[in-house]
């Protein structure tokens, strides 16, 4: 789930499935694009039984070769309409949706064809509804979500992994089409006069613009808070792995592994995983080649990273998994929750900085795929207008495009939700999750989805607590009474 997804009525009415169920494939099941699996077979590389902490990654990081159109430093015209500072997903979709309109748009990246590194998993339905499912390389028909040792629930709602190059290289053709240019720089500093901003690059080009938007990421220091980040955090580690056998079944995704048998003989691992549970996310890809994360879903203070892998160790060797091979390593830490940035501000934001991120599961690419477009066109109504709507009444508006009130409101519900996931141990969370996912179809996957609005996500909270068995209600009750205080007072300082 660390590896960023989602956005999302009526499902199925069957909800949970029999063990031995198999469901006929309904979509395509290609194998991704990894040059891996065979390659590697005749490897020096090898592990101990069940361990890949001694493998270093096969896969070495890469470039895309795309002919992108580069801002020319001896080109005497350096004003743009917008300047977006990084080239992620969220930086790249807002460029592709804004420069669709005419607006003159210039992307800043110290390096705009490198690949991403992350894994991105979504929801098929998502991008299906985002006209972006040619991007999947990978897809599997259900879901599955083991609570324990006895009992596993399927889920009708296919899942899919991202094609890292395919889905860069259609945003940087669209880009390309519509006339983006992209400048390989780091961005030093942003300053602001009254109608217009401009950055300074660490190679001494500045480049002036109407508006400057930050995609560069959690750690940007260009957009500005003004409340404590108290943020909880997801932490992963995730590697695609060769292995000589997995025990997953190839038409399902493994969504939550909650299981703890895997510490019968690691009683310190065990104490601490009680404590603050980590599960297993899987993407198994053919019978010799699996993606494997270990995921803790929020933690407050940060999780040991090490805790993280030893755990994952442990959970490997009792599933019988021996690691021939690394391919990729991925490293995963997502700020979750907190305060939204200070609205407005002169820097307009999107992606992991914007407060994007699902509050309660780690969730963005899709929902930035998704409100990209509605920002845009508060841009494009300012910028592309013949009043020219500049300065603060254009920081105002995009703002407000991207968190209306309503919005904004839902997401203090789903802060709810991760800091009442902050207090729950390992039998709490399986109890919350067990009730979660018996709900309707409609709720489960609008709030993995973030789109429920506040009176839905109230009925979820009626229906998940009436769902749940007697222990999970006490758990609830005795646990949430302190965050519920603190959501109802920010929405009552919401509405004034």
């Amino acid at each position: 789930m660390a590896t960023c997804l989602r956005q999302f009525p009526s499902a199925p009415e069957a909800k949970t499935f029999l063990l031995n169920h198999k469901p006929t494939p309904l979509f395509s099941t290609r194998k991704p694009q990894i040059i891996a699996s065979r390659k590697f077979h005749h490897g020096i590389q090898s592990s101990k039984f069940g361990s890949f902490l001694d493998l270093k990654p096969l896969s070495k990081p890469e470039s895309l070769d795309f002919d992108l159109s580069w801002f020319d430093p001896a080109d005497r015209s350096r004003c743009f309409d917008v300047i977006i500072i990084g080239t992620g997903p969220a930086g790249l979709r807002l460029a592709e949706q804004v420069s669709r309109y005419g607006v003159k748009v210039c992307c800043v990246d110290p390096s705009p064809l490198s690949m991403w590194p992350n894994n991105y998993g979504v929801w098929v339905d998502e991008f299906e509804s985002l006209g972006l499912v040619d991007c999947l390389d990978k897809t599997w028909p259900m879901t599955c979500v083991f609570i324990d040792d006895d009992k596993t629930k399927y889920l009708d709602r296919p899942y899919g992994r991202v094609g890292r190059k395919g889905f860069k290289t259609k945003l940087l053709e669209n880009c390309a089409s519509n006339g983006v240019r992209f400048h390989k720089a780091k961005v030093w500093k942003v300053k602001h006069e009254e109608f217009e901003s401009s950055i300074a690059c660490d190679d001494g080009i500045e480049l002036i613009a109407s508006l400057v938007v930050d995609a560069s990421g959690f750690a940007s220091t260009f957009t500005e808070y003004d409340k404590p980040r108290n943020n909880g955090y997801q932490i992963a580690h995730g590697i695609l792995a060769e292995v000589d056998h997995h025990p997953f079944d190839l038409d399902k995704m493994v969504l939550m592994d909650w299981r703890d048998s895997h510490m019968g003989n690691e009683p310190c691992l065990r104490a601490n995983n009680s404590k603050v549970p980590t599960f297993l996310y899987a993407m198994p890809f053919d019978s010799n080649l699996v993606f494997l994360e270990e995921t803790s879903l929020v933690s407050r203070p940060l999780l040991s990273y090490m805790e993280v892998k030893n755990r994952m160790a442990a959970r490997l060797r009792h599933l019988g998994i021996r690691v021939k091979n690394v391919i990729e390593e991925e490293k995963c830490l997502i700020p979750m929750g907190g305060p939204l940035p200070q609205i407005p501000q002169n820097v307009m934001a999107i992606g992991g900085i914007s407060g994007l991120v699902h509050p309660s599961t780690g969730y963005m690419v899709s929902r930035t795929m998704a409100l990209a477009p509605i920002l845009a066109d508060a841009i494009v109504e300012c910028l592309g207008s013949t009043r020219m709507i500049r300065g603060r009444p254009l920081h105002q508006r995009v703002w407000n495009g991207l968190w209306p009130l309503e919005r904004r409101c839902a997401r203090e519900f789903y802060t709810f939700g991760m800091e009442t996931l902050l207090k729950l141990d390992l039998n709490g969370s399986r109890m919350f999750f067990d009730a979660f996912f018996d709900l309707d179809p409609y709720y489960w996957q609008g709030f993995l989805s973030s789109r429920l609005s506040l009176g839905e996500l109230l009925l979820l909270s009626f229906s998940l607590f009436c769902n749940a068995s007697n222990p999970s209600r006490f758990d609830i009750v005795t646990k949430c009474p302190v965050p519920l205080a603190r959501m109802v007072g920010n929405l009552a300082l919401e509405a004034i």
